[in-house]
């Protein structure tokens, strides 16, 4: 393709680029925590934005009883349609859902305040700043090279946190949504395509309360979590030795990220209970992966007297694999990337979870590529101060606009 149509999409970027900071600004200003998951105003606004642009968004609300049943309040996916011809749908998918802020901020979550070439803001790079990228890609698309086949889709989703089950695989399996290749929202300086998969256990622990001052009437169930809890750490000297061979991903990991229980100081706590996050690698089996947890933690609770445990499944995130179809799309990203960034991009795997894994087990193509630095971390994604690199956010949308090209107009 010629280098003159690249040039004149980059321009179209930058001469849009006020607007495009505007946009993002408005996204970020709307809070989107989960929980507790009152998202359906945030699509509400993203429609009025999408709007005034000339992008007409199919809303796509799910029923408050589902929304509710997976512990969110309210969820409304978007869908916008641009078919240009005959030709292969490529799906542009970022989700609005976040975490929420929690304590440390120096920046307001909500402000979207800019500083120092950074946009700060809860979402502001994980992922709100791809529904900028993918919207004005798909403008810059559409003004400059004019397609005549092919069609472009935006999906903006807001459960992601929670597995994507009543966005993607929602509409994936209600046929809503039938694409060729799709990219989901990352970060700039690689193209992801593949994936840890992610299992999350609630374990509850129940032992048999008591006053403190006579501990001997009750079954301690703190003590009983203790051991559960060693038990199941111990398994991360194990899991250090399990090597993937996806480059970017290393070995499993077993994180338990919350515990409650008991009543108070006084009292020997009759139930405790813990969530565990367990990571595993593309190469690893979920099924067996939760048969060996459960295995665990049914011999390690038969050896502490008068304790019972139950076990429930939170979430199942398989690994995304890469599919044979996503070729074009990793070179278009690749090259494009490297141009405009000016270094090599890698296409590599990560150890995060994500709901692309969805389209994958659909047979979807699809990577993860949009505005960001060169890690998480980086990124204060889900820490204080989360922001985004407004030249990453430029460059990003650039590279997205010559990919589209590329896939409608070959």
């Amino acid at each position: 393709m010629e280098s003159s149509l690249y040039a004149q999409l980059d321009a179209w970027v930058n001469q849009h680029f006020d607007e495009e900071v505007r946009f993002l600004q408005a996204l970020v200003r709307v809070p989107t925590d989960t929980p507790p998951g009152n998202n359906a105003p945030h699509a509400e606004r993203t429609a009025e934005l999408l709007h005034a642009m000339g992008l007409e968004a199919q809303k796509l609300p799910v029923p408050p009883e589902m929304a509710q049943a997976a512990g969110l309040q309210s969820v409304t996916n978007l869908l916008v349609r641009r078919r240009f011809g005959p030709g292969r749908t490529v799906l542009l998918n970022a989700h609005g859902d976040v975490v929420p802020p929690g304590e440390g901020w120096t920046h307001d979550p909500y402000g979207a305040e800019i500083a120092d070439g950074k946009l700060y803001g809860r979402a502001a790079a994980v992922s709100k700043c791809d529904f900028a990228t993918y919207t004005f890609a798909l403008r810059a698309l559409e003004a400059i090279a004019k397609p005549t086949q092919g069609s472009v889709e935006l999906l903006f989703t807001y459960d992601e946190e929670f597995g994507g089950e009543l966005g993607p695989a929602l509409l994936l399996n209600n046929g809503t949504i039938k694409p060729d290749l799709m990219v989901a929202a990352g970060f700039s300086y690689q193209v992801i395509t593949a994936h840890n998969g992610c299992l999350q256990l609630e374990v509850t622990v129940h032992g048999k309360m008591a006053h403190a001052a006579i501990p001997d009437s009750g079954v301690d169930a703190l003590q009983a979590a203790v051991q559960l809890l060693t038990a199941l750490f111990a398994q991360n000297a194990v899991l250090k030795h399990v090597r993937s061979e996806v480059v970017g991903i290393t070995h499993p990991y077993l994180n338990v990220g919350m515990i409650e229980g008991g009543t108070n100081t006084n009292v020997v706590p009759g139930r405790v209970s813990f969530k565990l996050d367990r990571r595993m690698i593309p190469e690893e089996d979920p099924a067996q992966v939760e048969a060996d947890l459960r295995t665990l933690i049914a011999q390690t609770a038969a050896q502490c007297p008068g304790i019972s445990v139950d076990v429930k499944r939170i979430l199942l995130a398989r690994a995304m694999r890469p599919l044979p179809g996503n070729g074009p799309l990793v070179q278009a990203l690749q090259n494009h990337a490297q141009a405009v960034f000016g270094v090599a991009v890698p296409a590599l795997g990560t150890p995060l979870y994500t709901d692309v894994r969805l389209f994958s087990e659909a047979g979807i193509p699809g990577v993860i590529y949009g505005a960001g630095p060169r890690t998480v971390l980086e990124s204060n994604a889900k820490r204080a101060d989360e922001h985004i690199v407004l030249e990453d956010l430029r460059r990003a949308t650039q590279v997205m606009a010559r990919t589209l090209a590329d896939l409608l107009m070959l």
